[in-house]
């Protein structure tokens, strides 16, 4: 029995086995994080390695009826863990045993991969690691440093919760059926440190996207209506957006939050 891959649901199987045990070694040890999550398994690749680690407690989660079917009977071992559902709807909190620590891995539809991100980040107090498959454009731009073409919004909203290194490439042709584009797999790690300690998250997101949704203008032009006249001489406004780093956009938020 095979699943057919949906293009509705940005299905691509993976079927190099060498890869998926790549992206399955991105994990933290399973003495260090036992609990984790993957997102649309689709036949199984990366669960078939997912499934040696006896010190993994593994939930699958999967959109397409048929992918979910085919992994029940592949793996009677995880009855019960086998989740029939859209993942961007699922409280991670209570995935696992509440407030236990989890990791997220797939190899992400590209069409849901930005907010599958952005669904971790909304539970960023129990998701401690990503390791997933993106479109490699979308992986350079969220792993990219200040200063690059690529680096924008999803870099620094990204990164200001988790460590991100891009792991590796992947090429169209060792998957069912090959994209169009190529892949790239990357690792998020949440930070340790409190980013945004005496900052308002909202304020945060609000200056990086205004910032960046004029990023040829400096920041004094791009940011002007949040601008008080006292401020607008500062030296960080002669700079674009794309030269300032995470925290330097935390620091940017304090200056102009300041009344």
């Amino acid at each position: 029995m095979q699943v057919r891959a949906k293009k509705h649901l940005g299905q691509h199987f993976l079927t190099d086995k060498n890869i998926a045990e790549k992206i399955v070694a991105g994990l933290a040890p399973s003495d260090q994080l036992k609990n984790v999550i993957e997102v649309g398994p689709g036949m199984g690749i990366l669960t078939d390695f997912l499934i040696l680690d006896e010190g993994i407690n593994l939930k699958v989660v999967d959109i397409d009826k048929e992918s979910v079917a085919f992994l029940e009977k592949k793996y009677p071992n995880l009855a019960g863990k086998i989740i029939s559902g859209d993942f961007l709807k699922l409280p991670l909190n209570t995935l696992f045993e509440d407030g236990q620590q989890i990791s997220i891995i797939g190899n992400f539809p590209y069409n849901i991969s930005s907010q599958i991100l952005f669904h971790a980040i909304d539970y960023v107090e129990v998701v401690s690691e990503i390791v997933g498959m993106f479109q490699k454009e979308v992986a350079e731009r969220i792993a990219s440093d200040p200063g690059s073409k690529e680096y924008g919004i999803l870099s620094v909203l990204i990164q200001a919760y988790y460590k991100v290194d891009y792991m590796f490439t992947v090429a169209p042709g060792v998957f069912n059926p090959p994209p169009k584009v190529k892949s790239g797999v990357i690792k998020a790690v949440r930070r340790t440190d409190d980013v945004f300690k005496g900052v308002d998250e909202k304020v945060f997101k609000s200056i990086v996207k205004m910032g960046f949704n004029q990023r040829r203008k400096t920041l004094r032009n791009a940011l002007r209506p949040m601008l008080r006249p006292e401020i607008m001489n500062e030296p960080v406004f002669d700079l674009r957006a794309e030269r300032l780093s995470v925290d330097d956009f935390v620091e940017l938020t304090k200056l102009i939050s300041n009344k």
